[in-house]
């Protein structure tokens, strides 16, 4: 009886690119906890690192990823102080109008090891990326306008070209708060501005010679236009999940399909290709591109978070957006 493999299926095209390696099948269980795959997407929980290590270069053709940084927000010892209420990295913003609040994580509070612990991180990510993204691909990341630069340093120093910034404008509860258990005292003060946006950086691995070029040979290189006559732009604005999202997907960082769809749709220019998301919590990236018809692959290693995305997924691409187009 023939061993079997865990693999990814071969993309809607006449090559064998994008499958993962052939694998003996206890291998392939240490590697994905679970597995499920529908028409137009494949989610798989495990370890995003071990995971990429099986696929073949030249897989996809876009990466969009909200990831957490370095893991510290999501480790089982800051997930056990956000449920506890006990702080950590885990805060929740102050109520000033009798709504409960959920815990927004803080970046201020990480130490100097932790930094260097995320360049680690996100080299190590970058490095993996590279290679399994086609020429011309790009990398959508969400971050944090504290931490960005632990960020984009090191795909740069991965070889990425830095292609700018997607300004995603969103009014939350970060920052703005006066010195603590000093708020009488100073209460014209505050110790940071209150956040009114999200980056989301944007990278490109290099193109094989022209943009044209690239074009016709990977179907990549630029970005979807939203029209003919009007371009994909770099600052979108927002607000947070709310209402049949937020019930469908109660993760701590949902990004809204309203937001998502966009950044999804112009990551693949002519509509063709996979879209990675390496770190796929509740789904937000896979639910985007099944409802814009699109193929995606999501890697999850909480198994919570991933159990949660399974349900979530169909749910949230089934939402109609105000005003959306192809």
């Amino acid at each position: 009886m023939p061993t079997k493999v865990l693999q990814i299926h071969p993309r809607n095209s006449t090559t064998q690119k994008g499958r993962i390696k052939n694998i003996p099948e206890e291998e392939a269980r240490r590697i994905s906890r679970a597995y499920e795959k529908k028409d137009l997407y494949e989610t798989y929980c495990a370890d995003v690192f071990e995971w990429l290590r099986h696929v073949e270069p030249d897989s996809f053709e876009a990466v969009v990823t909200d990831p957490p940084y370095g893991l510290v927000e999501y480790s089982e010892k800051e997930l056990r102080k956000k449920e506890e209420g006990r702080g950590g990295v885990w805060r929740i913003p102050p109520s000033f109008d009798g709504c409960q609040r959920a815990p927004l994580p803080r970046f201020t509070i990480l130490s100097e090891d932790e930094k260097a612990a995320l360049r680690l991180f996100f080299s190590r990510l970058a490095h993996e990326l590279e290679r399994v993204l086609v020429p011309g691909a790009h990398v959508f990341i969400a971050t944090n306008p504290l931490v960005s630069y632990l960020v984009y340093e090191p795909f740069i120093g991965a070889g990425f070209e830095k292609r700018g910034e997607v300004i995603r404008l969103v009014q939350t509860l970060r920052g703005g708060d006066r010195p603590k258990n000093a708020e009488d005292e100073f209460g014209m003060v505050s110790v940071m501005p209150r956040s009114c946006w999200e980056p989301w950086g944007l990278f490109r691995k290099p193109c094989e010679g022209r943009v044209q070029d690239n074009l016709r040979k990977w179907k990549t290189g630029g970005l979807k236009r939203i029209s003919k006559e009007e371009p994909f732009k770099d600052v979108i604005e927002s607000s947070v999940a709310r209402g049949a999202e937020r019930v469908s997907a109660p993760h701590p960082s949902l990004k809204p399909q309203h937001f998502m769809r966009q950044v999804v749709r112009a990551s693949l220019p002519l509509g063709e290709g996979r879209i990675l998301d390496p770190f796929m919590g509740s789904g937000s990236t896979i639910a985007a591109a099944a409802a814009l018809r699109l193929n995606s692959v999501g890697v999850e290693m909480n198994e919570k978070y991933y159990n949660m995305a399974v349900k979530a997924i169909p749910a949230l691409s089934a939402i109609k957006i105000n005003g959306e187009g192809r």
